[in-house]
């Protein structure tokens, strides 16, 4: 806010110019009736009412308007859904009009550019690139056979990780940084047929955990341009130019080994053996390889991350759901069908308590609060209300998994047993719980993550006693949320491994 004030004076005329008119129209035209929402101030519009933990806000907004509602934030318009019933009209009934992406300014490429080399940043899902990409991601990447081939090597780190964590008996650790390391080895392995981290290099699994979260931050931070996009081409807060750094950091990474590869696949054509592979086999060139790959991963690494620390935590908070789960590992992976380290993940992803854990986990924790934003590609009726084209739409994924009309036993209490018999699922077609969206734009990953977070979670349960250092007590743990496109726990879980008693 304080930027802003200082910006004010310096752009006071155009901002009025912008938003009065818009203000005027709004309110002088019956037929297209808005959402409710709090009344906005002159020329900030809302934004004062959002605050840090906007995905908290905007629920409580929902409590006071209803499950469809509209603020302005500086001259655009937000529009939030925080029902079942308000997600399923914008993610399957008008799933065409609203599934555009809103691109905020900090994503460091104009849309043109995006369109061009993104399928979660692309601005439309019209475009023939897009679908492209999504076919050779269903199709190929994240086909049921090509997930089932994929098992191995996801197993192979977990063991990996089990083997670290056992050199480190009775010392504490970080939980999330642990597994950060597992599962973007598990994603270089499938994506480049090799390392890129190791658990031994854990301040590189920090740097890279670092920056992720850090280009997840940035996309949703508060950032003037967004709010009044006259000031886009200023970038005034740099969160455009820092996101472009840190995307650069990123590239470095895995930029040497796609040099090497198309050298090599130059000399000796052959068949696909891991994503990049496939990326070259399509005539992908290196701007589109760069840029997949991020989102590659960092979906695919923070979102599993932040499950399985908010998982472990919860379980660590309680006793009766650890030992549940303790207790149907033992008598479904016990030794010596599958041996102590290694769990098979296909017999992992089978067990009912195991799932039901990582279901309660992502309806408390969903990774994405607020599904990442739509538009409006034309405006449409949405319960009775008018979304304009061009509006800013998201889903409170946080408010309606929290929602007592909907989860009537003690929503906010971590209680597994409730997806026992349950058919809710979070594959798109239950809008009650949508940690990975729904519709056109619903994560391609999921395959992926439906696998490898019970895997990860099962090892981590059934090969060691965990317990907090220096004696703490699970009832005072700090469940403080760090708020961004992922959802983070505030204070890293430190935990002390302790040889299994099972």
């Amino acid at each position: 806010m304080s930027l802003f004030l200082l910006l004010l004076p310096l752009s006071i005329t155009i901002l009025l110019v912008i938003t009065i008119p818009r203000f005027l129209s709004t309110s002088a035209s019956s037929k297209n009736r808005l959402p409710p929402g709090p009344n906005p101030w002159p020329i900030i519009g809302n934004l004062h009412h959002l605050g840090k933990q906007a995905h908290i806000s905007l629920q409580r907004f929902s409590h006071l308007y209803g499950p469809l509602i509209s603020l302005r934030l500086g001259s655009q318009l937000l529009v939030v859904a925080s029902s079942p019933a308000a997600a399923s009209e914008i993610l399957r009934t008008h799933d065409r009009l609203l599934s555009a992406r809103y691109v905020p300014t900090a994503v460091p490429y104009d849309t043109v550019e995006l369109d061009r080399k993104a399928i979660v940043w692309a601005s439309s899902c019209s475009n023939d690139q897009w679908k492209a990409f999504r076919a050779m991601f269903r199709n190929q990447i994240f086909s049921a056979k090509a997930i089932e081939s994929q098992a191995a090597v996801r197993e192979r780190k977990v063991a990996q990780m089990v083997e670290f964590l056992e050199g480190k008996l009775g010392e504490t650790v970080s939980i999330g940084q642990v597994v950060f390391a597992a599962i973007f080895d598990s994603l270089s392995n499938l994506m480049l047929s090799r390392d890129c981290i190791g658990f031994e290099t854990s301040e590189t699994a920090n740097r890279l955990k670092s920056l992720i979260w850090r280009l997840m931050e940035l996309g949703t931070s508060p950032n003037l341009a967004d709010f009044f996009p006259v000031l886009k081409k200023l970038d005034p807060q740099g969160l455009r130019r820092e996101a472009l750094r840190r995307c650069h950091e990123l590239y470095c990474v895995w930029q040497p080994y796609v040099k090497q590869r198309r050298e090599r696949r130059r000399r000796d054509p052959y068949g696909a053996e891991d994503f990049l592979d496939i990326f070259l086999e399509n005539g992908l060139d290196d701007d589109q390889i760069d840029w997949l790959s991020l989102e590659l991963f960092s979906a695919g690494t923070d979102t599993n991350t932040a499950t399985i620390e908010w998982a472990m935590t919860e379980l660590i908070r309680n006793k009766g759901a650890m030992e549940k789960l303790r207790q149907e590992l033992k008598a479904e992976l016990s030794p010596p069908l599958l041996g102590k380290s290694q769990i098979d993940e296909s017999a992992a992803c089978r067990l009912p308590y195991l799932n039901a854990i990582v279901k309660e986990t992502l309806r408390l924790h969903p990774p994405g609060p607020l599904l990442l934003p739509h538009r409006a590609s034309e405006s449409c009726e949405v319960m009775g209300y008018t979304v304009p084209e061009g509006a800013q739409i998201v889903v409170n994924v946080w408010a309606i998994s929290r929602d007592p009309t909907v989860w009537e036993d003690d929503p906010t209490s971590f209680k597994p047993e409730r997806f026992i018999g349950s058919e809710v699922d979070f594959r798109g077609q239950d809008f009650e719980l949508l940690p990975f969206g729904a519709g056109r734009r619903m994560c391609p990953g999921v395959p992926l993550a439906t696998r490898q977070i019970p895997l990860v979670l099962a090892a981590l349960v059934r090969n060691f006693d965990w317990c907090l250092p220096d004696g703490e007590d699970p009832a005072e743990m700090d469940m403080s949320e760090k708020f961004g496109i992922t959802l983070q726990k505030e204070q890293p879980l430190l935990l002390v491994p302790n040889r299994s008693s099972l």
